[in-house]
């Protein structure tokens, strides 16, 4: 009769990573791109994302100029910043080019912008949306994809090269992507109502990259939460519980003040669910002020979030070593 399975033995997170999606602005207003930025590296924040809020060849107010995509927005970013990490969303398999020409194109982009940073670029790799029961097709696609840029990047050398081999992100929530996450990704970020959920994603994550031949302690998982901190704590108040909540878009919901937010970021460190947070203001300019000032502030003075950047390139501040070319 087979012994049962021994329990998972979850251990706190050596270091508690930290992250903003600065989405939100005005597409076209460049400055408050870079503001928020600023703040969020001024914070010691490890990275901040811009999604792919649609075709960057729309037209601009009033019909003129384009709507630049992320990588046209954090490449503005770069000369504002000396040391947070960058990284945009990329959506592949939406433009129609074969899978080797659409990695080149990815791998010269991201590529450009990590040379701009000093070694300071990643990108998050989003499929295209597809017809329903088609996720398998989808995401085997995206891993052909993320494969043949880890290739190009793995033979580029010379000026075109990127200084370091820029980090890649997966949103591995669907059980679909997990499985490319295990193999290809750097980040691995997850949607979760509660710590017990993210920390059984991440043992899953875990053990496909040990499966993979990967070191699972190079697979980062954070945790992917929308935050309002427009409210006041509640963690004071006697019978209050701070909970998550879907927020009707596929998202979680954090609402409360910047302490309860630590609180919980403590938590679930503590109780080893996630490697850290990448954080989505409601409100950008209101709510990242409040976590950095807040939340990150009290993290660092309890000694759990550090108050620096520990190099230049975003692979020092997540303690990844840089990969063989």
């Amino acid at each position: 009769m087979p012994l049962p399975a021994a329990p998972v033995v979850r251990r706190r997170t050596r270091t508690l990573h930290l992250a903003a999606s600065i989405d939100g602005p005005d597409p076209y207003e460049t400055a408050a791109y870079v503001e928020l930025a600023r703040l969020a590296e001024g914070g010691a924040l490890d990275f901040v994302t811009v999604d792919d809020c649609g075709p960057p060849d729309g037209p601009g107010p009033g019909g003129a100029g384009t709507r630049p995509g992320p990588l046209d927005i954090l490449a503005a970013v770069v000369p504002a910043t000396g040391r947070i990490g960058l990284v945009p969303t990329v959506t592949t398999g939406a433009g129609g080019a074969s899978g080797a020409a659409e990695a080149r194109r990815i791998a010269a982009a991201v590529g450009a912008l990590d040379r701009a940073g000093g070694g300071r670029a990643g990108w998050t790799l989003r499929p295209a949306a597809g017809p329903a029961g088609a996720d398998e097709v989808r995401w085997r696609a995206a891993e052909a994809v993320a494969a043949a840029v880890a290739r190009e990047w793995g033979a580029a050398a010379g000026p075109g090269a990127p200084r370091n081999v820029p980090v890649t992100a997966v949103d591995a929530t669907e059980p679909g992507a997990r499985g490319l996450a295990a193999r290809h990704a750097d980040i691995a970020f997850v949607r979760a109502a509660d710590p017990g959920r993210a920390g059984l994603i991440r043992d899953e994550l875990r053990a496909l990259a040990t499966g993979a031949g990967r070191d699972p302690d190079r697979l980062l998982v954070l945790a992917d939460l929308c935050v309002d901190l427009g409210g006041g704590e509640l963690g004071p108040e006697p019978g209050v519980e701070i909970t998550l909540a879907p927020d009707g878009a596929g998202r979680v919901l954090f609402g409360g003040g910047p302490v309860d937010l630590a609180e919980l970021i403590a938590e679930w460190q503590q109780e080893g669910a996630v490697d850290g947070f990448r954080i989505r203001p409601v409100e950008p300019r209101r709510d990242l002020e409040r976590f950095v000032n807040g939340t990150a502030a009290l993290l660092q003075h309890r000694g759990l979030f550090r108050s620096f950047h520990p190099g230049a390139t975003l692979r020092e501040h997540l303690g990844l070593h840089r990969p063989p070319r």
